[in-house]
This record gives structure tokens, C-alpha cells and sequence, in this order.
């Protein structure tokens, strides 16, 4: 059975409407016939002996402008990629194919005469990986839709190389870096014995 409470010891509390219009302050809305794109809103000062809070601290004067959105005709759109001055995919294949196939015969060499635990070179579905134990792995592989190769570096992070047809060379564009040279350089540092990929 629910316990009988008193009903002069349950507190009366205000009804919503009134709390709101007693906390709310009173806003009306007009239209500025000077520009037909903005709305006016004008705080309006509440009927004499009607107490609210005051949010005179906040702003004296609550005035808020609307107008419409920029005109969506001034925004650029994103450049479309030209893939007319790409490779051609069976040109790129042919390209990418002999690089990491290289790569991977002169890795594997390097690796013989390399003192380095967790050595290891592996290439399958047409990615080439080196791994050098806990120096760091590296991944190399094709990026067909961009024409490009890929390459995850321990050392210099990700990047991308376009194939450039007057050095004849893969080469990162953001660094002018060619992808041969990198590697030369990087696993010299790492591994302490000089490397020929070109």
C-alpha cells in the first residue's frame, strides 16, 4: 500500500508556463522593410510588475541579426582529378611490377651479407615487405587508381611516388625525393652497410 503523505507538507511548485515566462525573457520579431534578407529580433521590456530575471549582466540590449546564406554560386568546388595525364594502367603495371621486382631481388641479396635479427623479405598480393626486425618493417606497394607507389617507411613515414618521365624514376612530389634513393639512404643509416637500388 503507498504511503499517505500530507498534502501540506508536499511543496507547491510553480506551473511550467508560469516558471518559463517567469525565467524567459520576452522577444518579439519584426521584418526590416530596408533589406528584404534580414529578420529582426528586439528584446521587449516586460509589463510593469512583472518580475524575471534580469539579463541586463549579460547584454543591455538584446538585438539579434539573421540573414540568409552566402551565396552557394561564389564556392569553389574541389579540382577534379586529370586522369588523361596519367599512366596508362597496363603502362603503370608494367612500370610498378619491374621497380618492386627489383627491389625485392636486391633486398634479398643485401639481406645475405646484412647482420640484422628479424631480416626478412617477403612480397605477396602484390605487396613487397622488409622487415627489420626492431629497426622497423617497411611495405612497399602499387596504388592503381593514382598510378603511384606506395611506400610505409620506419623512418620517413608514408609516401607516395609518381612515376616521372623525364628522370625515368618513381619520385615523391611533395619532397622531390626519388623512391630508389631514399631507400639507398635510410637503410644505410639503419643497418650500417651501403646499398645499391638503382
Amino acid at each position: 500500500m503507498a504511503a499517505f503523505v500530507p498534502s501540506r507538507l508536499i511543496r507547491r511548485l510553480p506551473r511550467p508556463s508560469r516558471f518559463l515566462h517567469r525565467c524567459l525573457p520576452s522577444f518579439s520579431l519584426h521584418h526590416d522593410s530596408s533589406n528584404s534578407s534580414k529578420c529582426v529580433s528586439e528584446r521587449r521590456p516586460p509589463p510593469p510588475g512583472d518580475e524575471r530575471i534580469d539579463f541586463s549582466t549579460f547584454r543591455a540590449n538584446c538585438r539579434v541579426f539573421c540573414s540568409r546564406a552566402a551565396d552557394s554560386g561564389n564556392l569553389q568546388a574541389p579540382a577534379a582529378i586529370d586522369y588523361s595525364s596519367l599512366l596508362q594502367e597496363d603502362e603503370f603495371h608494367k612500370l610498378a611490377d619491374a621497380t618492386i621486382h627489383a627491389l625485392q631481388e636486391k633486398l634479398e641479396e643485401y639481406g645475405d651479407g646484412c647482420q640484422i635479427d628479424g631480416f626478412d623479405v617477403d612480397y605477396g598480393n602484390e605487396v613487397l615487405t622488409l622487415k627489420l626486425g626492431s629497426l622497423g618493417t617497411y611495405v612497399i606497394n602499387k596504388q592503381t587508381p593514382n598510378r603511384q607507389i606506395w611506400l610505409s617507411s620506419p623512418v620517413s613515414g608514408p609516401s607516395r611516388f609518381d612515376w616521372d618521365q623525364g628522370s625515368h624514376a618513381w619520385i615523391y612530389r611533395r619532397t622531390k625525393a626519388n623512391l630508389s634513393s631514399l631507400l639507398e639512404n635510410e637503410l644505410a643509416e639503419l643497418c650500417g652497410e651501403p646499398i645499391s637500388l638503382s
